[in-house]
């Protein structure tokens, strides 16, 4: 299989890849053509089909398609031409090799996490994360395998743990060097800081945003989780209760970001860093593994960053 990341321009192809987004467009002279994105494991493709016609089978989003095309190189990035497609068949492809995944061992990575549950002293935090981390079957499995964002960072199967075990490990560096910090309370946000992300996105292949996640957003939805599942913990004290939603209300920092409130005590300030932190350079670290050997050491304008991008080569 010829995998996206590794598409070098002026090649001709022939391969099977998922739809992830569709749309038609019009030129300037009023000629309709696909705008498309495809993806497989290790990324994704701008596509276009400028001729709809004779070769083109009909196709929806999210299908897997067998296509004929053209590697060219489109302002700073690789895009393919499309001559021809069908629809793929069962037997023809291997959804594995579609979804991109974490890098990290999924197994272990929730063994480190469990280890910080079990780290957690204080008695209703301990049972709130142990009812979803532990007891929840249905939960964990969902968690393993959601990506954190629908893109940006750790959008991939696995990078919701991915991304709540680095915030945690942030989080007892921050504990380490800061012993005022609670660490119970710490990192008990850090877990639950996107867990309304299993709502606010759907699964794979689909990784998008539903109807729930675009009126309520994951702030929202994981504070009204845990407030129902703090209720049926016998004596969960009111503060802490408080404490608790507090850190996931506030932990994008400002208002302008989307979080409901700012950070007023000192864990809802380090959850807060630690997220920025691990989102943002692993933002970078994707920038960089994304086929940049085109593009030299500069990389562009980017608008997350408000900054033109270089890699470190000196």
């Amino acid at each position: 299989m010829r995998y996206i990341n590794s598409l070098r321009e002026g090649e001709q192809l022939s391969e099977i890849y998922l739809v992830k987004f569709k749309q038609i467009a019009k030129t300037k002279q009023g000629k309709s053509y696909y705008n498309m994105i495809l993806q497989d494991k290790t990324g994704t493709v701008d596509t276009k089909i400028w001729d709809i016609g004779p070769g083109i089978d009909n196709f929806e989003q999210n299908d897997y398609i067998m296509v004929e095309a053209q590697v060219t190189f489109f302002q700073s990035g690789i895009q393919l031409n499309v001559r021809r497609l069908r629809q793929a068949k069962e037997g023809e492809y291997d959804p594995k090799d579609y979804i991109p995944t974490s890098d990290k061992d999924i197994e272990v990575m929730y063994k480190e996490l469990l280890a910080y549950i079990s780290g957690i002293t204080q008695p209703h935090l301990r049972k709130l994360a142990e009812k979803y981390f532990v007891e929840n079957a249905n939960f964990v499995k969902n968690f393993k395998e959601h990506s954190a964002a629908k893109s940006v960072h750790h959008s991939f199967l696995g990078g919701l743990l991915e991304h709540t075990l680095g915030i945690l490990k942030l989080c007892e560096v921050y504990v380490m060097q800061y012993p005022i910090l609670n660490k119970d309370l710490l990192y008990t946000a850090a877990m639950f800081h996107d867990v309304g992300k299993l709502v606010e996105i759907s699964n794979f292949p689909e990784n998008d945003y539903t109807d729930d996640g675009q009126l309520l957003g994951h702030i929202i939805i994981g504070v009204e989780w845990l407030n129902e599942t703090m209720k049926q913990i016998d004596g969960f004290p009111p503060k802490l209760a408080s404490m608790l939603k507090h850190c996931i209300l506030s932990h994008h920092g400002e208002l302008e970001y989307g979080s409901p409130k700012k950070p007023a005590i000192i864990e809802a300030i380090a959850l807060h860093m630690a997220d920025n932190t691990d989102s943002k350079l692993m933002t970078f670290n994707e920038i960089l593994q994304s086929g940049t050997e085109e593009k030299g050491d500069w990389l562009g304008y980017n608008r997350l960053f408000e900054s033109n991008l270089r890699k470190t080569v000196f």
